[in-house]
């Protein structure tokens, strides 16, 4: 299909999402920015959070990832699900019960004014660097499929995309976001089902058939039962839950949506919901990777293994062409498939984008405004003034997200979904190990001790994961890398208890 056709929809979509903004975004102050006024309505926090859950790492690489990793990610989701009723009926009560607006509050509660600043920064670097990491996907295959044969060169394209972010969330935040959430969360869904349903007729088959030759193919294994695999279900289950519970539950970005609900009740149905929904779209989103893949077959596609710097790497090849991985699905739907299949693919990964990357930004944007600079206790300032405060704010983030996802394009990973939960464990560990103790403990802490605590345990835990061969032998860590790191926290600031 045209890249003029596809550039024009891509256009068309966005006004759509600013007229959104502008009807949402009408009379918002600071608070409709940060938390919506605590009006929002569960069900659509619920559904919109989908589409910031997945993004459009989900999208496109956990169908890719079927060819390597047969249905395996299954285990992870259903750790998610553990980990959303922990955050439902654990965190959630503890921050309504504070009236937090930034969540990290409960940190300067319970332990000093440097453990909070600590946690605002470790989640301002955690969700800085997951976000840009999934905006860049999205937007290298925007450039690749459409945007490389106009000419526009890959850092305009990322210009372009942030200030259409920009433009619909500068007023509203979280006001305009709860709704433009829930739009794109629509169209990413549809476009899921009515892709898997083209291929299946395409390929004359019923869903029993498709999973028995998807099974005949090796595509729907799940349970991995190699103990001294980084793959065994027991790991991948427990990291799956402490991903939700550090990645949702002592995450600003989505607290700030969850809080945006009035009643705690509530607020908790949307949480359990969202675990359950995420549980069924992922399943259909690992079946649709094992039906691209048989899709590849019916066009010539072949799955081969190759040896490159003596590591065995796969390949699948159509015409001569590697589409392993994240490639698969933009390269099948955009070059294999009718064009009305290429224009919904398109909708629905834009619609993908979005989600992740506008809610982040608000995001950092309060957790820098409240949290860093405390925005809030500054008595002398009027209403004015912290508007404008936050809004050059929110520009200066968009000009962090920039920065990193020129970055990601130099490092080019062909998996980000893999590379994205192993950041998380270096970058996430720290907040696990201060809410734990928090929680869990009654003990204070020496405050100023706090952030190198914080410092040490990624460190630590970069050498665990360098040389765990010679620490354990064939064991191998998996994600399970960000328990670990929690726990070397944890033990730090009991070692810096006071007695």
């Amino acid at each position: 299909m045209s890249p003029v056709i596809l550039l024009s929809i891509i256009i068309v979509y966005f006004a759509l999402l600013l007229w959104v903004a502008y009807r949402t975004g009408k009379g918002s102050d600071n608070e409709s920015f940060f938390i919506g006024n605590r009006k929002s309505n569960w069900m659509l926090v619920a559904f919109g959070m989908i589409g910031t859950s997945l993004s459009g790492v989900t999208f496109v690489s956990v169908p890719g990832a079927v060819g390597k990793d047969s249905f395996s990610y299954l285990q992870i989701t259903l750790g998610y699900l553990i980990g959303y009723i922990v955050v439902a009926y654990v965190l959630l009560p503890l921050y309504y019960r504070l009236k937090l607006t930034s969540i990290y509050g409960y940190l300067q509660q319970r332990m000093g004014q440097l453990s909070y600043k600590s946690g605002a920064w470790i989640f301002i670097v955690s969700r800085l660097v997951g976000a840009t990491a999934r905006l860049y996907l999205v937007v290298n295959i925007l450039q690749i499929t459409i945007l490389d044969s106009l000419g526009v060169p890959f850092i305009v394209t990322t210009l372009i995309i942030l200030a259409m972010i920009i433009l619909y969330t500068y007023e509203g935040g979280v006001k305009t976001i709860v709704w433009t959430d829930t739009l794109q969360t629509s169209c990413m869904l549809l476009g899921l089902i009515i892709c898997t349903v083209y291929m299946l007729n395409h390929l004359d088959l019923s869903v029993g058939q498709s999973l028995t030759a998807m099974s005949n193919k090796g595509y729907t294994k799940i349970f991995e039962m190699d103990f001294n695999s980084p793959g065994f279900f027991i790991k991948q289950i427990l990291a799956g839950a402490f991903i939700t519970i550090t990645m949702t539950g002592i995450d600003q970005e989505m607290m700030q949506k969850s809080l945006s609900v009035t009643k705690l009740k509530d607020s908790q149905k949307n949480m359990v919901t969202l675990g359950f929904i995420l549980l069924g779209v992922i399943s259909l989103f690992l079946y649709m990777g094992g039906l691209l893949y048989l899709f590849g077959e019916s066009q010539g596609g072949h799955l081969t293994e190759v040896i490159k710097d003596g590591i065995p790497k796969k390949e699948f090849l159509i015409n001569g062409k590697d589409i392993f991985g994240d490639k698969i699905f933009p390269e099948v739907a955009l070059n294999h498939m009718p064009g009305f299949i290429s224009i919904i693919f398109i909708i629905a990964l834009i619609s993908a984008l979005f989600p992740s990357a506008d809610g982040a930004m608000t995001a950092l944007t309060s957790s820098l405004c409240i949290d860093i600079f405390g925005m809030k206790e500054k008595k002398d300032w009027d209403d004015k003034k912290k508007e404008k405060f936050r809004k050059n704010t929110h520009l200066i983030v968009a000009f962090s997200f920039l920065i990193m996802v020129v970055i990601f394009k130099l490092i080019n990973d062909n998996s980000m979904i893999g590379l994205i939960l192993k950041m998380a464990g270096f970058t996430y560990g720290p907040l696990l190990g201060l809410f734990a103790f928090g929680i869990f403990t009654k003990y204070k802490v020496q405050d100023k001790l706090v952030p190198y605590v914080c410092i040490a345990a990624p460190i630590i835990s970069y050498f665990i994961d360098k040389y765990q061969a010679t620490i354990f032998g064939d064991f191998k860590i998996g994600l399970e890398l960000l328990i670990i790191n929690g726990l070397l926290t944890f033990f730090g600031l009991w070692l810096i208890r006071k007695k």
